[in-house]
């Protein structure tokens, strides 16, 4: 089955609700592994991860501990339809648009950038390394460090854009929720990423500077894909012990 649309995660998510209602998943019935969702859909399985977290959050599916997933008992009538499992972007979506946005407005500010404004960016550093243990106070610095670069672009069009990009992790529910997954799963902000930044844009080097943006923001995609990999590897290896478990009690009756 192949999925159109703009939002890929949505469109999988509501082919999915469309054939629970259809009776092919009844409740309680375990769905099917990330990796058959992705073949069946024809889409990468980050959006499959994405489309699972925002059917779970709008009750359509729950996670069992070491199982997988399951569908839900929901009363007739009362399922929300495909069009309401809007959750705005994933962290996925989110993060490619950082790349995309901060790669070019890093290097336009590496041509511009004033001494006093790479003088605010080394203290944001030594404050992100001096309490890295304190996350909320490192993602603070961590956000006035990259608006601080949007502001040495000098265009104030580019700095409402990052500002946006940054108000989404905490405003759209899919993402905050895989920022989220991310944080209990031990992933913890990238702080030692930020000086080759510094270095770039203090060497006023646009290449430079948007190369190590890019290598920064896609080290974020990797520990969120890890993060959300780990959750599934979990429910598979704990799945093969349920298994076996029950096989090797099939056996001692055969052999009783």
């Amino acid at each position: 089955m192949k999925i159109t649309g703009n939002k890929l995660y949505q469109r999988v998510a509501a082919s999915i609700t469309e054939a629970i209602e259809a009776g092919r998943w009844s409740p309680g019935s375990r769905l099917p592994g990330e990796r058959d969702l992705a073949e069946e859909y024809k889409v990468s399985r980050p959006t499959i991860r994405e489309a699972m977290i925002a059917l779970e959050m709008k009750g359509w599916i729950e996670a069992r501990h070491g199982s997988g997933l399951y569908v839900t008992k929901r009363e007739h009538g009362s399922g929300e339809r495909a069009d309401s499992l809007n959750f705005d972007v994933g962290a996925f979506d989110l993060t490619e648009a950082r790349i995309l946005f901060e790669g070019e407005a890093v290097a336009l500010a590496a041509v511009s950038i004033t001494d006093e404004q790479l003088a605010e960016l080394e203290e944001l550093i030594e404050e992100m390394a001096a309490d890295d243990s304190n996350e909320p106070s490192v993602m603070d610095a961590d956000h006035r460090f990259h608006l601080a670069i949007a502001n040495a672009t000098g265009n104030a069009a580019i700095r409402s854009v990052v500002d946006y990009l940054w108000d989404l992790r905490v405003n759209s529910p899919l993402a905050a929720n895989m920022f989220a997954r991310a944080k209990r799963g031990g992933i913890t902000p990238r702080v030692e990423e930020h000086r080759p930044i510094l270095d770039a844009l203090k060497a006023h080097d646009p290449h430079a500077a948007r190369n190590a943006m890019r290598r920064h923001l896609r080290g974020v995609v990797d520990d969120l894909l890890e993060a959300t990999e780990l959750e599934a590897m979990q429910r598979a290896r704990n799945e093969i012990e349920t298994r076996r478990d029950s096989v090797a009690r099939r056996l001692k009756i055969g052999s009783a």
